[in-house]
């Protein structure tokens, strides 16, 4: 059972990623792994593809979903999500799922 791992869209601020890896979670940025831009189908793929949760405050990603793109997950947060909700939110995801349980699921804060 592989521990979730996340990739932070580029509208959630980069504090999230740093709180989640002072926590000892493995996080990215969008800006990071050079998806900095990318389209929403690009960026969603891109972190299946590399087996990372999408941290994500942009409604375009589930209507990918829902419309059957492939993911590993989405945490979605309200825009107005505070950074301490969405670190705290993500480690809670982290803590009571695996990222097998998490695959195609999109869990909301």
């Amino acid at each position: 059972m592989a521990r979730i791992r996340f990739l932070t869209d580029e509208h959630i601020p980069n504090a999230v990623a740093n709180g989640l890896r002072a926590r000892g979670v493995d996080a990215s940025t969008a800006a990071e792994t050079g998806q900095l831009g990318a389209a929403d189908a690009t960026l969603l793929a891109f972190a299946r593809t590399t087996g990372r949760v999408l941290i994500t405050a942009d409604s375009d990603h589930l209507r990918l979903s829902a419309a059957g793109a492939p993911h590993v997950g989405i945490l979605f947060a309200p825009a107005s999500a505070a950074i301490g909700l969405l670190i705290g939110g993500a480690m809670l995801l982290a803590e009571v799922l695996t990222a097998e349980e998490m695959v195609d699921r999109i869990e909301f804060l």
